[in-house]
């Protein structure tokens, strides 16, 4: 009866830590965001080219928002509720085939309690595609 309370134990342990390894961090959440903002960019800005239309991203107090778009046609909202972007103005995504360099910085706090973020930055320079790069305060 021994040996097998002590299996047990060591079974609870090992489940116990392959859960917390298999825990998504604030990091991996962060980086997740990035990259969904990036493609959401790019989006609005392929159907500002099409249609002509100007279109324009901006911080919300409940997300973000696509000005130029009709409403529900992209996403709105953080997949997290703990990221937060730093933009200095809208950013113009289109209909201009050509835009001026922009950048969106990301953060996140870090799920650990601990008062650092995690930071990640989204940029153009105008002609490529946006990209996620890593963030500086």
């Amino acid at each position: 009866m021994l040996e097998l309370l002590i299996v047990v134990a060591i079974i609870a342990v090992a489940s116990a830590g392959v859960s917390f390894a298999l825990r998504d961090s604030a990091e991996a959440q962060l980086a997740r965001e990035a990259v969904r903002l990036a493609a959401l960019f790019e989006a609005a800005r392929a159907r500002s080219l099409a249609s002509g239309v100007p279109v324009r991203w901006r911080v919300t107090e409940s997300g973000f928002s696509f000005d130029g778009l009709p409403r529900g046609t992209l996403p709105e909202t953080w997949l997290n509720t703990g990221v937060r972007a730093v933009a200095a103005l809208p950013l113009l995504l289109g209909p201009e085939p050509i835009l001026p360099p922009q950048s969106v910085l990301l953060a996140a706090r870090s799920n650990n309690g601990s008062t650092t973020e995690q930071t990640l930055r989204v940029q153009t320079d105008g002609v490529r595609p946006f990209s996620v790069q890593a963030g500086s305060p």
